[in-house]
């Protein structure tokens, strides 16, 4: 298991220069509206502590730090985007509201009861433990918190569904070998965004795992999901 943890976090590191420039490509910048919507989902219970995992170069943590009295841990195994996102934070006078952090989502280090929300966008199907990463964030949130994920996932209708394919076969592709040092990077984003469980399959996972009131927010006509869950 520790081999599978430092290839994730190796990946992300080798792609950690281009990752901003190629999200706002492969989702033609669409990924920045989702992450707004996830702010003003979170301002409804007024949080004053949020965990943003796999929390790559801080977008979400970024956007979080607009919600009066909070404050935002941001939490990843990547050095190199910590880096980067550290740098952001820096850049908008940020420090006092945002912390970064390297953990690893199966092991947190903090009490139970520690945070009213965790966020995660696009990295719950990189957990290589699917099941303890989701009890450990369990664990942490208090009572009524909220588990906010945005994930891909594979639209049903099957003619959204071609385009989709084509998209990711061949368009992702291209922008992986033009722009980044590691285009193998993105055949295992490629691949692993259509075989993580979506839809029905992944509300049922977050169920077993004891969150109640899962509701789901369709995005780029199935191509991506919004999952609310409460503890």
């Amino acid at each position: 298991m520790k081999k599978k943890i430092y290839s994730i976090k190796e990946m992300f590191d080798s792609i950690s220069n281009e990752y901003d420039l190629i999200n706002n490509l492969i989702t033609f910048r669409s990924h920045k509206k989702w992450k707004k919507e996830i702010v003003e989902i979170s301002k409804k219970i007024h949080p004053k502590k949020i965990l943003d995992l796999a929390t790559g170069t801080a977008d979400i943590a970024i956007e979080l730090s607009s919600i009066e009295n909070c404050r935002i841990i941001g939490a990843d195994i990547s050095s190199k985007m910590l880096k980067i996102g550290q740098n952001k934070i820096e850049n908008l006078n940020l420090n006092q509201k945002i912390k970064l952090v390297k953990a690893d989502a199966q092991n947190l280090k903090y009490n139970d009861f520690s945070f009213d929300i965790v966020t995660i966008g696009y990295g719950v199907r990189n957990f290589t433990n699917l099941k303890s990463s989701l009890d450990e964030i369990y664990r942490v949130l208090r009572n009524d918190g909220l588990l906010i994920i945005l994930e891909t996932s594979v639209p049903s209708n099957p003619i959204v569904r071609f385009f989709y394919n084509i998209h990711t076969k061949f368009y992702v592709k291209i922008i992986g070998k033009i722009f980044s040092n590691n285009s193998n990077a993105y055949d295992y984003l490629e691949s692993s965004a259509k075989l993580f469980p979506h839809g029905e399959d992944f509300k049922k996972i977050l169920l077993n795992s004891n969150f109640k009131d899962v509701k789901t927010e369709i995005k780029f006509f199935g191509a991506s999901t919004i999952y609310i869950a409460k503890k």
